[in-house]
């Protein structure tokens, strides 16, 4: 029997002004789905998930909920009260879990012994006493363990961090994230991933890393010229058989093609006084001729850009050094890049990658050694603090201002007109004033502006935020036939494991490693060595991170003393766990997909022992 909607969308429609954004949207969402919706920039899919979460109301239709789920959303725009610590923003919530550790903490404070039993026997009801857990697992993997910072002095992608933090611990009925993976490194993203693939969650998202939608999600809606077109499956899937529907409706257009032909000369026979000519079948040439798709524009055509020619010298680091407040970012790094490298810069978030950059921008001196750069290297950079587009002026006019054209091979040449409309600017949307964009069209006319001054060398900075897949699909192909050198710094890993040659490893401790291979193969290799070390070394104590403090009373209570016996139990059971998941792994052989997934299972095992050994420590420090 088929899953009951816990939520339907009913025919919804939403405008801006003059603009539509979508008109007369239905379709459901069932317990345990995990949606995504895949759709253009500027198609309203933001506003969509607003309106599903209530922040927004459509002009038409409505939204249905069923049972009084509770919704929780990760929106672009985070407001958390400034002056909460990082700590009570994660307890700042109503969810009944969290609700009774609040009571239990005010009985232990009040040495109420009819409270603490009561507040107790709540707590066993609602599996609350393993929520602190979940609380130092979810501050620790998103880099957020300042537990007394406040808000007000965190980065906007720490904000992003703690709501999404907040909103994992609450565990809504249906969880609605738009863009998670925006501000996350690598490590976290694969971390979301795999939480969010393992538990049982109902989720509906927007996002543009594919390999997150090939492992998360068993759904996707496409939102595409006013319709929606529904897949029942992962990202791969929805490849094929998108592929599939495209074939038809190209066989089905050559058809019309074939027919309009025919009418166009029938028609065009006609003597114009002539009072008989069939009205239905001038009717239905023009319902044909106004229905036929006008084709997949994300598919960009190969074409050869002629750029100014690279020399024998292009970059060069000579034994270079750099360092911020005592921490080595990368000490005697010396690399001499080759004509048309292709190079990814990976490495936790502050290791160093914008600071090389920046390096070779000439934008801070390193502390030892240099930078040589060609002479006939002539640069383009795309960064996220660069966007900088005057709302008067309009699309075309941006682009113009720059250049006419850029120079292909053989004498061809592209206009200014030609290129926006391979990013997807149509010559009509050309002519709209860049206030009237959405961010992520800011982005891709950004981006336009760096590639029509015909640079030799592109550094890109994450430049796959804030962009849609089939923008990223564009972008890819322009960069492959790009014919000089290229240097990314990304955390989206599709985008990186189609373009790259290797990597430039920062372990966020003064090296960076240069690996031969793209990102995926790189995990791999990083996960066997990790499943050989430690199948190797002897046991070893883990690392103590700072606990969450509940209370000053250093005395153990009668509850914690029965959590201090569970975790024993459970330490127990998960190292038998971790031996049988590392011998599981060293059977496994020469299949990678089983090889990662078990050295995802090996590593959040691992993390999962760790936090239990650090609240074992906590509680067995404590007075008796």
């Amino acid at each position: 029997m088929a899953e009951i909607n816990i939520l339907s969308v009913e025919e919804i429609s939403k405008r801006f002004g003059e603009r539509e954004l979508f008109s007369g949207l239905s379709f459901g969402i069932a317990r345990g789905d995990k949606i995504a919706l895949i759709a253009r920039n500027g198609t309203g899919k933001s506003t969509l998930l607003r309106i599903i979460a209530g922040k927004d109301t459509p002009d038409e239709g409505n939204i249905v909920f069923r049972g009084g789920i509770r919704v929780g959303m990760l929106d672009q725009d985070i407001e958390i009260d400034p002056e909460l610590t990082v700590y009570d923003a994660m307890m700042n919530t109503d969810i009944p879990a969290l609700v009774a550790i609040k009571k239990y903490e005010q009985a232990i404070q009040s040495n109420d012994q009819d409270a603490i039993h009561q507040t107790m026997h709540e707590m066993d009801e609602l599996g609350a006493w393993d929520i602190e857990s979940r609380i130092h697992e979810l501050v620790g993997r998103l880099k957020l363990d300042e537990l007394q910072k406040k808000v007000k002095h965190l980065s906007g992608g720490q904000k992003k961090r703690l709501a999404l933090a907040q909103l994992l611990v609450a565990e809504p009925d249906l969880i609605i994230l738009d863009e998670p993976t925006n501000h996350l490194d690598l490590s976290m993203i694969e971390w979301l991933e795999n939480y969010l693939d393992k538990q049982s969650l109902t989720l509906l998202m927007v996002t543009h890393d594919r390999y997150f939608l090939e492992v998360v999600c068993n759904e996707i809606i496409e939102m595409e010229n006013g319709n929606l077109f529904t897949y029942d499956g992962n990202y791969s899937y929805y490849l094929e058989k998108k592929a599939e529907r495209n074939e038809v409706e190209k066989s089905t257009t050559e058809k019309q093609l074939s027919f309009l032909r025919k009418e166009v000369e029938w028609i065009r026979r006609q003597p114009k006084a002539r009072g008989t000519k069939s009205k239905s079948r001038t009717d239905k040439y023009y319902d044909i001729k106004s229905g036929i798709p006008r084709g997949n524009n994300a598919e960009m055509q190969q074409f050869n850009i002629k750029i100014p020619r690279l020399g024998t010298k292009i970059l060069e680091f000579h034994k270079l050094e750099k360092s911020f407040d005592n921490k080595v970012l990368f000490s005697n790094f010396t690399y001499l890049y080759q004509r048309k490298e292709k190079i990814g810069l990976i490495g936790p978030n502050g290791s160093g990658k914008t600071t090389l950059v920046n390096l070779i921008l000439d934008r801070v001196s390193p502390d030892k050694g240099k930078v040589v750069i060609g002479e006939t290297v002539s640069i383009g950079h795309f960064s996220q603090d660069g966007l900088n587009l005057r709302d008067d002026k309009r699309i075309i006019e941006v682009v113009r201002d720059i250049a006419e054209y850029i120079q292909l091979e053989k004498g061809h040449k592209l206009t200014a007109a030609q290129l926006l409309e391979r990013f997807m600017f149509d010559r009509k949307m050309q002519w709209q004033y860049v206030s009237t964009l959405s961010g992520g069209e800011k982005k891709r006319l950004y981006l336009l502006t760096i590639l029509m001054k015909n640079p030799n060398f592109l550094i890109l900075d994450e430049p796959t935020n804030d962009l849609d897949i089939y923008t990223l699909t564009v972008l890819e192909n322009y960069l492959k036939e790009f014919p000089g050198g290229l240097l990314v710094i990304s955390h989206d890993r599709y985008f990186m494991d189609k373009l790259v040659d290797h990597l430039f490893v920062f372990d966020g401790s003064g090296t960076v490693h240069d690996f031969p291979g793209n990102y995926t193969q790189f995990r791999m290799d990083e996960q066997k060595k990790n499943a050989a070390t430690r199948n190797s070394a002897s046991p070893k104590k883990p690392k103590t991170t700072k606990p969450i403090q509940k209370t000053e009373n250093n005395k153990i209570t009668y509850a914690e003393r029965i959590e201090l016996e569970k975790i024993e139990t459970q330490l127990e059971a998960l190292e038998t766990k971790k031996d049988e998941l590392t011998e599981a792994l060293n059977k496994a052989g020469s299949d990678h997909t089983k090889l990662q997934e078990l050295g995802k299972q090996i590593e959040d095992t691992i993390v999962s022992i760790d936090l239990k050994t650090d609240r074992w420590i906590e509680l067995s420090e404590k007075e008796p």
